[in-house]
């Protein structure tokens, strides 16, 4: 569980980090405002409280592996990343600028602590329940969390990752899937609607707990719980898209389009209200 000062922390670093992904995409005039909005509190705690990593050794060979499914939310990876020291929070503004390490979805080769070059989606817990697999034969007791995305759900070849995560029995791997409700072109419900994830998981033979996804403390609690199951674990977290800046959140037409100046400054006086209010 989280002191009142830990969650205090976490709740400041996850306005830090939706601060600076309004002013990276706005900078970029490019980008998916509301998805990286919306996972930030899953992975400032991740990060600040559950994973195994050393940013000053992005290779440690003890590490846990984090594979960001979804690809085009990285906004919120890399604010993540510079919040706990990977890279100096300047270079932020270079998002999706010729020459930026900063790439429009996360390349392995270009920035310390991308642990997967990921675009294409529906690809990403594939390759988590590879790298679960490979350390489980090494008999390396390190995890590997994946957010994979509602939306993305809609691709046949997830659901062959889920199968052979069971056949494998992969109690090393914790499928984190980030359920917004939107995709580019609409709501879930509307383009493919998919739920319950429960049961389908389950049917899967893996263990399913469901959680608030902006809630650092549920956050904490279905890690700790997920580390203690036998099987793999699918943690179905729902967000809200857009969240801290109202005028976005649930709205799907935010999936992928960057706030003008007046957007940008009225988002970030909402959150800097936010923040005088976590430090009161």
């Amino acid at each position: 569980m989280l002191t009142k000062k830990e969650l205090k922390e976490l709740k400041l670093k996850s306005n830090s980090v939706r601060i600076n992904i309004i002013k990276m995409i706005s900078e970029s005039k490019s980008g998916h405002p509301a998805g990286s909005l919306g996972i930030v509190d899953i992975l400032i705690t991740l990060y600040s409280k559950l994973i195994k990593h050393n940013p000053k050794k992005p290779n440690w060979n003890k590490r846990d592996r984090f594979i960001l499914s979804p690809g085009h939310v990285c906004p919120a990876l890399y604010a993540t990343l510079a919040e706990e020291g990977y890279f100096k929070k300047e270079e932020l503004i270079t998002l999706r600028k010729l020459g930026s390490k900063l790439q429009g979805h996360p390349h392995k080769e270009d920035l310390q602590g991308i642990e997967l070059s990921t675009a294409s989606l529906g690809q990403g817990l594939g390759a988590a329940v590879g790298i679960a697999l490979g350390l489980k034969l090494n008999k390396s007791k390190n995890y590997v969390y994946c957010i994979s995305s509602d939306g993305e759900h809609d691709e046949g070849s997830v659901w062959e990752a889920v199968n052979a995560a069971n056949k494998y029995k992969l109690n090393n791997l914790i499928n984190i899937i980030d359920v917004n409700n939107i995709q580019i072109c609409g709501y879930t419900k509307d383009v493919w609607p998919l739920e319950s994830f429960k049961a389908k998981y389950e049917s899967f033979n893996w263990k399913v707990i469901k959680i608030n996804g902006n809630n650092h403390c549920q956050i904490v609690s279905a890690i700790e719980k997920a580390k203690k199951l036998n099987y793999p674990v699918c943690i179905v977290a729902y967000t809200v898209p857009g969240k801290g800046v109202s005028f976005m959140e649930h709205k799907y037409q935010w999936h992928g389009k960057a706030p003008n100046q007046e957007e940008k400054e009225s988002a970030l006086q909402e959150l800097e209200k936010e923040r005088e209010l976590i430090i009161k």
